[in-house]
């Protein structure tokens, strides 16, 4: 996993497996925000299969899947109301975290 910081307590990274959720757990992560939408690569693991692993180490877990060169407003408006209803840090995930760090940009111009 290769996390970046965007804010304090909003990161973003690539894709992550099941098998990451206990070292997401461990590095303090309240939350989980997949954008990746199901079946977008070849051996991506599908949410389903990420969220048990992240409810299994008491991590929430979200899916807001954004396709790639596309940002829809009404993702930007639930992740504007999941950073405010999320204490603690969140790390968010896509393919590379570029839709992850765009989304959080256009959540921003809403309001935060």
């Amino acid at each position: 996993m290769h996390i970046r910081p965007v804010t304090q307590s909003y990161h973003v990274c690539g894709q992550l497996k099941p098998t990451d959720m206990a070292e997401v757990a461990k590095a303090g992560y309240a939350a989980v925000i997949c954008m990746r939408p199901d079946g977008e690569g070849w051996g991506q693991p599908k949410f389903d299969t990420i969220a048990a692993a992240a409810k299994s180490s008491n991590i929430a877990v979200h899916y807001l899947p954004v396709s790639p060169g596309s940002m829809p407003m009404e993702q930007a408006s639930r992740l504007n109301a999941l950073l405010k209803d999320t204490s603690g840090p969140i790390l968010a995930f896509c393919a590379s975290g570029a839709r992850a760090t765009g989304l959080y940009q256009m959540a921003q111009q809403l309001g935060l």
